[in-house]
């Protein structure tokens, strides 16, 4: 593996994942002053776009900027946006953002109800997780959780096999939580299993990481692009918790052609949407349904098919645990969004009477 970068040559838009519906987006808006491009890079506040021109600094329009009212507004990675440049300055202004075709966000830390954008229109994500002490089925599930109302499509990585540790039981583990995803076990360090990765990367493909801290995302970067690009951190031997090594999010051309989106590790994922849970646990879903009573609490209801499943091994409990804990979780954020809406438009209704009664009258 290199120290250096190589040459980078030329993208196409196509390589880039140019296509339908962004091109009658962009067309939809008829300046012809403006080009498409995508965002690849994002660091506090300012942006590198990609497009004809080559790779150039953004800025945000005023106009832009003035019609965001939540983070989301604003470009994240993998954004398709029309832009002017000013090829001649290494710059450009950033005009709009077309219609994301997909995305993965999270809510923000903290008590705001508010939406932080991970990256944007992705095909695949990879779940990174691995075989040390670091590895939580529960945790895959909830970045499943968290895929699902992304629309990408997810693949979980059993990172870490080169530890020598028997990789059944954990496989075993996460077939149970993600039934119909595809699992693999590799090793970023050596390369085994790598392969199984190929099909994901192909030109005009866009493949987002996530995972938390020290299961070896920025290695398995490396390995794939086949240079050092990311610095690698040792875990704690203590807890085998990681310290980051990328700080920052950047789409990264890989040799097959297609784009890598590596992402900082998150201490904390709090769901956004609501669908993705259902979706993950559709197997309770099923079950839910065949209950006898359909206001059935799944406790000690007569007649519950979640209690009998539950009892005869065909659903393990702390999967069914973590599902009620999740849907509690997205069902207490939608409340909250709701209320924080309701909050909002009050005051925009007190702003407006305001300005209504300090305008002079004839």
């Amino acid at each position: 593996m290199t120290q250096g970068p190589p040459q980078t040559p030329s993208v196409s838009l196509e390589e880039l994942g140019w296509g339908e519906p962004f091109r009658s987006s962009f067309e939809a808006r008829g300046i012809k002053s403006e080009i498409p491009a995508r965002v690849v890079e994002e660091q506090r506040g300012s942006y590198i776009v990609y497009g004809g021109q080559g790779e150039l600094l953004a800025s945000i329009s005023g106009k832009l900027r003035h019609h965001a009212r939540h983070r989301a507004d604003f470009p994240t990675v993998g954004d398709w946006a029309a832009i002017t440049a000013r090829p001649l300055e290494g710059k450009a202004t950033l005009e709009a953002i077309l219609p994301r075709r997909s995305k993965l966000s999270r809510k923000t830390s903290g008590q705001q109800s508010d939406e932080q954008l991970i990256a944007a229109n992705l095909d695949t994500v990879f779940v990174v997780t691995s075989l040390n002490k670091e590895f939580s089925a529960r945790r895959v599930e909830r970045y499943l959780s968290l895929i699902a109302d992304s629309h990408a499509r997810p693949v979980v990585l059993l990172n870490k096999t080169d530890l020598g540790t028997d990789p059944s039981a954990a496989l075993k583990a996460l077939e149970s939580v993600a039934p119909g995803v595809h699992v693999l076990p590799v090793s970023a360090l050596t390369g085994a299993g790598l392969e199984g990765l190929s099909p994901y990367l192909n030109k005009g493909e866009t493949v987002a990481l996530i995972g938390s801290s020290g299961v070896g995302k920025s290695t398995l970067l490396n390995r794939l692009i086949g240079w050092n690009r990311q610095a690698v951190r040792k875990v704690r031997s203590a807890d085998d918790s990681g310290r980051h090594a990328t700080t920052f999010r950047r789409m990264i051309r890989l040799p097959p052609g297609g784009f890598l989106i590596d992402t900082p590790g998150m201490r904390e994922l709090q769901l956004w949407e609501t669908q993705g849970v259902a979706d993950t646990f559709a197997d309770i879903a099923a079950l839910t349904n065949a209950c006898r009573f359909t206001t059935c609490q799944h406790h000690t209801d007569a007649g519950c098919a979640v209690q009998a499943a539950i009892a005869d091994g065909r659903l393990p409990l702390v999967r069914f645990q973590h599902y009620v804990r999740l849907l509690r979780e997205s069902e207490s954020l939608t409340q909250k969004r709701e209320v924080d809406a309701r909050f909002k438009a009050n005051q925009k209704v007190k702003r407006a009477r305001a300005a209504y009664r300090r305008e002079p009258r004839a």
